[in-house]
């Protein structure tokens, strides 16, 4: 979370405040090129030596309509921040948005009468039950006593909940409450859907749960999906991602695409002697071959990676070191981000020796004939 970002309640008073009178306002309006858009945009705060903290810096940014789009970043990267722009709460420094084809700082009430807001941290009254919960929140929205009601029975069958609408909500499950909150921010029938990280706390199958609603409202409703996240298996659920990284747009596309990119397989080894394996790994492999050595063991990329370890362990055998471990895999999102920043979006693959300055002194990447 960035500065000022990290407070809900602010921002669900902003969302409120303009709230549409009308229900139909936002479903009658012609649709715009781009769910989102943005160039150039710009959020900086003051730091505490007085000079300017850029928390999203020059952001470039195309989310078609009806698509499922992830911001992938770790904590701190920009990606509440940005929401916080995209929705109206928070006006940008430099920099021009558009959302649902409203500008943000020109038209900030239309924008907040078309997207709903999934926060990251939780606002439902316990003691109330599912449908009194939707119910007060439609109201707020300024819906009539009547269409709150058919909303909240609506919004409840759509997240599979209609059979504990008299449910108090601390009877629910952590992923019946995330369902609950979804349902919410659908009552008013947004056109784009922002999730701030909407599956966090929740165990692998309350989070799978969640995906599967969310998949069928997209497919139904042919609403915009805009989840902010740091969870990878999160982001493969999306047709294309952008990663943030400082505030900084550094790479985006398909899962699919941003993997392919890459290209060669991550093969790890782990031997008796992973310092002496290093140099025979080095000989026998194509000139140029990175190799690493971290707390895995030896890790290093190369085309139809399980092909080259019967080669690899082979040449290993006849130095006489043991080998413990091998693997052969496929780029993953975690690559994808290593590759385009230097470190794992969760921190816990070290920075390459020769990329940044200290890095850990048992970590070092050389290649063939560059090395010592």
């Amino acid at each position: 979370m960035q500065p000022h970002a990290g407070d809900d309640a602010p921002a669900r008073a902003s969302l409120l405040a303009a709230a549409p009178t009308d229900p139909d306002a936002a479903r009658t309006e012609q649709g715009p090129a781009y769910a989102i858009s943005t160039r150039g945009l710009v959020k900086s705060y003051p730091g505490p030596d007085g000079t300017a903290v850029e928390a999203v810096r020059g952001l470039d940014l195309d989310v078609q309509q009806g698509e499922t789009f992830a911001f992938l970043g770790p904590n701190g990267a920009g990606k509440s921040t940005t929401i916080s722009l995209l929705c109206a709460l928070a006006r940008p420094t430099a920099g021009h948005a558009t959302v649902a084809g409203a500008d943000v700082l020109d038209q900030p009430d239309r924008i907040r009468r078309q997207v709903g807001m999934l926060f990251q941290h939780s606002a439902l009254d316990m003691d109330l039950t599912a449908e009194q919960n939707l119910r007060i929140h439609a109201r707020l929205y300024g819906l009539s006593r009547r269409h709150a009601r058919r909303r909240a029975a609506e919004t409840l069958e759509a997240v599979g909940l209609a059979d504990r609408h008299h449910s108090p909500v601390r009877t629910l499950s952590g992923g019946m409450r995330r369902r609950l909150e979804l349902a919410r921010g659908l009552l008013h029938e947004p056109r784009i859907l922002f999730l701030d990280e909407p599956t966090t706390g929740l165990d692998p199958h309350a989070r799978a749960q969640v995906w599967q609603h969310l998949r069928a409202l997209r497919d139904r409703q042919g609403i915009t999906l805009f989840v902010t996240t740091h969870y990878l298996g999160e982001a493969e659920n999306c047709d294309r991602l952008a990663i943030i990284d400082g505030g900084r747009l550094v790479a985006q596309g398909t899962p699919l695409a941003l993997k392919a990119a890459i290209g060669d397989d991550r093969v790890v080894l782990r031997t008796g002697d992973d310092q002496a394996a290093r140099e025979v790994v080095r000989t026998a492999t194509p000139p140029g071959t990175a190799t690493t050595l971290d707390g895995e063991g030896i890790s290093l990329r190369l085309p139809d990676g399980s092909s080259w370890i019967p080669r690899l362990c082979g040449a290993l055998a006849a130095q006489g070191i043991p080998v413990h471990a091998a693997s052969a895999t496929p780029p993953t999102l975690d690559d994808v981000f290593f590759h385009h920043t230097g470190r794992s979006i969760h921190g816990t693959r070290p920075l390459p020796a020769a990329g940044a300055a200290g890095a850990a002194a048992t970590h070092t990447t050389t290649t063939n004939g560059e090395g010592p």
